[in-house]
């Protein structure tokens, strides 16, 4: 019989007390716990950072019963055990009082449970204060969660609140190199990577583990566990959706795998993801339900940033990020939007999407923001597109564009009208879920949009203030079309001309071509 899945579920104890599915990632844990030192580690929300933090702290407390079966029962020394200082940022509801006052309150409560009197005030020198005491009876563990939390709460709307509460992230972590001599191991997690000199400038000793090719699926599941691990889930499964098995797993890697944390790293799947859809035995997107990334989602409108392919990064620029000058694709890759997808001869990354689950529904976030729809706007409006596009009435199809950009807000494209009426163009037909490429190079140029249908190939050219024989024009004398006879299927040229002044589509023309 199948063991429950651990929907939500953080606590390492209760997992395995109530039988619930774990997946042994203790392996990785002895690796680095072999070298007693202060260790870093970001990854995406819901992948697993927190269930390693409780796994860390029953191993150094020496609660040996909760290992039986797992690799490292035989491998740890359980004569060796700390005493552990572990605390979630996320956790300390500093929005509703304050950061210092929530972490004051914390440690107050640590203390109080752990039967220290603190006698100093002060986040910092309680903090110190409270190791210094623990240390006396061994060397000391310290345990972080979420470190960052303080401060990505707040961007995109209280600023000034993240720089505050930086400054004081800075004095506290300062206490851990101060006191190297008392501790025995510390672990540090989050979704963001600031620099040493953001947070950590006073831990020379953080050995960052965040891109190290040994860690890179220490957090999320490979293929082969998946597949070892939840046997019976896929065989149920395919039976319930009447499916093969293999197309099965060919389903589940599509949507939910593909998070890469080195360049020679395997794939990974998304755990939130995978366990809630053999809970449920539907395809859906679980870990984006999750949380919705309203800041980050402003901040590429604001960019004017719509896809994220054929554009290289260097590593330093999505690897870390510093609020004074934040970079789209450095938030992206962290909070798992982005993934790693090749490096080039020059060392350049190229991000992408990881997975059908992030893409689908990012490009469905975007499109909403970049055409001014409401949340929950974008689908029918979609759906409505798609059908008259395959039954080739292009007619209504072009007014339902209209009445879409007569909704989009005067201020979204005040600047940049081109670029939000493509944004928009692009992010709904790649959001319908048919065959688009924006911009598609052809041997004589690049055609706007091309949009294929089951029967017929559009290719669309796009005007800012000109009309639509020019757009159409092009078409022709740059011959697109040329590169899609070999599918077999009426190639028909859509010339569409926006006036900025009307902020609308002023008028458009269809020609088949070839």
């Amino acid at each position: 019989m199948a063991q429950d899945l651990p929907l939500g579920l953080q606590d390492f104890r209760k997992i395995i007390e109530n039988d619930f599915k774990y997946i042994d990632k203790t392996r990785y844990i002895y690796e680095m716990c072999r070298t007693p030192g202060a260790y870093f580690l970001s990854r995406p929300r819901r992948f697993g950072k927190s269930i390693t933090l409780a796994v860390l702290q029953e191993l150094y407390l020496g609660s040996r019963d909760l290992f039986k079966g797992l690799w490292i029962q035989d491998h740890w020394d359980w004569n060796r055990t700390h005493p552990v200082l572990r605390i979630s940022f996320s956790a300390l509801g500093f929005q509703e009082i304050g950061l210092k006052a929530a972490l004051e309150q914390e440690l107050k409560q640590i203390a109080l449970s752990k039967r220290i009197q603190l006698k100093t005030i002060g986040v910092a020198s309680m903090f110190k204060e409270m190791i210094v005491e623990l240390a006396k009876k061994n060397k000391v563990v310290v345990l972080i969660d979420e470190y960052d939390a303080p401060i990505i709460n707040y961007l995109g709307k209280e600023i000034e609140k993240a720089y505050e509460n930086r400054e004081l992230l800075k004095s506290f972590y300062t206490v851990l190199k101060d006191l190297d001599s008392h501790l025995e191991f510390v672990f540090i997690t989050g979704v963001s990577k600031f620099s040493k000199v953001g947070i950590f400038s006073g831990m020379n000793n953080l050995t960052d583990l965040s891109m190290h090719p040994q860690y890179a699926t220490m957090l999320g599941y490979t293929q082969q566990e998946l597949e070892s691990n939840f046997m019976e889930e896929l065989e149920t499964t395919a039976t319930q959706l009447l499916i093969n098995p293999t197309k099965l797993l060919d389903q589940l890697r599509w949507w939910y795998n593909g998070y890469r944390f080195h360049l020679d790293a395997q794939r990974v799947y998304n755990p939130v993801s995978v366990n809630n859809f053999f809970d449920r035995k539907e395809f859906k997107n679980f870990w984006f339900e999750t949380g919705t990334p309203t800041f980050l989602i402003n901040l590429l409108k604001q960019e004017g940033i719509y896809k994220f392919t054929n554009d290289p990064q260097p590593e330093q620029s999505f690897d870390t990020f510093e609020l004074e000058n934040l970079n789209v694709y450095g938030l992206l890759y962290q909070t798992g939007y982005l993934t790693i997808k090749t490096r080039n001869p020059f060392g350049l990354y190229e991000l992408d999407y990881p997975n059908h689950e992030v893409e689908y529904a990012m490009n469905g976030y975007l499109f909403e923001a970049f055409s001014g729809l409401r949340y929950g706007e974008g689908l029918p409006l979609v759906f409505k597109l798609e059908t008259l596009l395959r039954n080739q009435n292009l007619e209504q199809a072009i007014q339902v564009l209209q009445g879409m950009f007569k909704g989009i807000p005067y201020q979204l494209h005040e600047h940049y009208p081109e670029k939000f009426f493509h944004a928009a163009i692009h992010l709904l037909f790649t959001y319908m879920g048919l065959s688009v490429h924006s911009e598609v190079c052809t041997a004589d140029g690049r055609a706007d949009a091309v949009v294929e249908t089951p029967t017929h190939i559009y290719l669309f050219e796009f005007k800012l203030d000109q009309s639509a024989d020019v757009a159409l024009n092009q078409i022709r004398q740059k011959q697109y079309y040329q590169a899609f006879w070999q599918k077999g299927k009426p190639v028909l040229g859509v010339g569409v001309n926006f006036s900025s002044t009307i902020k609308n589509i002023e008028d458009w023309k269809l020609e088949q071509l070839g």
